[in-house]
Formats: structure tokens, C-alpha cells, sequence
């Protein structure tokens, strides 16, 4: 057996503090009221999140970056029909792709159209000056309609896909994105999480926060 690092601390802190605004989210956005203030700071979060996660995807560690987990539809049907690679059971198998760029595209989409959106009571986002009023109506029904559940959907989906795993498979998917390392039967390349990557990643999600920070200024300080 090998010992390898999987998930880098970078990435581990991105899954879990995603997570956790996501689950804020949701509860604001049901609560209302007041709440509804957190809401949006907790959606400028993910954004600059997101950002990085993409940033992150091209030049971080070995497992985390788009090239270790993109597979063609050749792969994921192969995969289906049983027919894994060393590669599978390390990052994320064909199926695991199609979960995150689920995850991610939604989460996009979600917070995107809540850039644009109204209650027309006392919150709206901080880009609505800049689109028509169908528009602002469009991406309203679909934040508080549509994308909300589609997202809680993609979740739920992700916890009984991990569970199985846990239960059928045997793999434990949550104890290597905790601690960073799993143990594979085959020699498979380890992820870079140095001193020197961890001061990157900080680096990269500063220069995203800001430019979520200017993004939502320019809404705000517009006119």
C-alpha cells in the first residue's frame, strides 16, 4: 500500500468552506427577514470561492486540477460497465466529475442570477441597475424557484453517493478530504501542498475576494 496526498490543505479548506456557506444559504434564504443580509454576504463568498476553485483547478495540486479529472464519455461509460483505473480510486472517478462540474455550474448559476435578483420588499443584488427588469424578474424565479432546489437536489444526491461509497464500496471519500492522505495499492503521483502552494492559494483567493469585492461595489457605488 501507498501513503499519497490527495486533496491539498488549499482544497480541503475551499470543500469545507463551501460547504458550510452553502448550508447558510440555504437556512437565510428560507429564514428571510433580516437574515436576508448574511444572505448575500454569505453569496459574495461562494463567488469569490468559485473564482478561486477555478483559479485552483489549473495550478494546484496534482488531484485538484481539471486535467487529473476530466474525462471523455468513453471513460465515464467504461466506468459504469466496471472497468476502473488506478487513477479512479484516488481523485475523482468519471462519476465524481459529473458531481462536481454539477456542483459547480449550479452554484454558478445560483449565484449569478442572485446578482440580479429582487424580492421588490427590501433585498435585490447588486448588479440589478444593470439589466432590464424581465431579466431581473427571469433570474429572480429562477434563484428562489428553480436553481434553489435543483442545488439542494445535487447535495442530497452528493451525501448518498458518498454514503455508498462508504457502505458498498468500502471508501472512505470524507477521511482524505479531512486530512489530506489516502492509501492506494498502485503508485500514483502525490499532490503538491507545500509552505510555498498554501501561500499561492492564499494569494490567488485574495486577488479573487477583491475582485468580488470591486464586482459588487461597482453595483452598489454605480449611478
Amino acid at each position: 500500500m501507498h501513503t499519497v496526498r490527495v486533496w491539498d490543505l488549499p482544497t480541503r479548506l475551499f470543500h469545507w468552506a463551501l460547504a458550510a456557506c452553502v448550508i447558510g444559504l440555504v437556512v437565510t434564504g428560507n429564514i428571510g427577514g433580516n437574515w436576508m443580509n448574511w444572505h448575500l454576504r454569505l453569496g459574495h463568498t461562494v463567488l469569490s470561492l468559485l473564482l478561486f476553485r477555478l483559479v485552483w483547478g489549473f495550478i494546484g495540486g496534482h488531484w485538484s486540477r481539471f486535467s487529473s479529472f476530466l474525462y471523455r464519455p468513453s471513460a465515464v461509460f467504461a466506468y459504469l460497465r466496471g472497468q476502473t483505473r488506478p487513477e479512479h480510486l484516488v481523485g475523482h472517478n468519471p462519476l465524481g466529475m459529473l458531481s462536481v462540474l454539477a456542483l459547480l455550474l449550479i452554484l454558478f448559476a445560483q449565484v449569478g442570477s442572485g446578482l440580479i435578483s429582487d424580492d421588490e420588499i427590501a433585498f435585490f443584488g447588486p448588479l440589478v441597475r444593470f439589466v432590464s427588469s424581465d431579466t431581473i424578474s427571469q433570474a429572480t424565479a429562477y434563484h428562489k424557484n428553480v436553481g434553489k432546489f435543483i442545488l439542494i437536489a445535487l447535495v442530497v444526491l452528493h451525501l448518498l453517493a458518498i454514503g455508498f461509497y462508504k457502505l458498498v464500496k468500502k471508501d472512505n471519500l470524507v477521511r482524505p478530504m479531512l486530512l489530506g492522505d489516502k492509501r492506494v495499492e498502485s503508485p500514483v503521483p502525490s499532490a503538491k501542498d507545500s509552505l510555498g502552494s498554501r501561500l499561492l492559494a492564499l494569494g490567488v483567493y485574495g486577488l479573487c475576494a477583491l475582485a468580488v469585492y470591486g464586482l459588487v461595489s461597482l453595483g452598489n457605488g454605480f449611478g
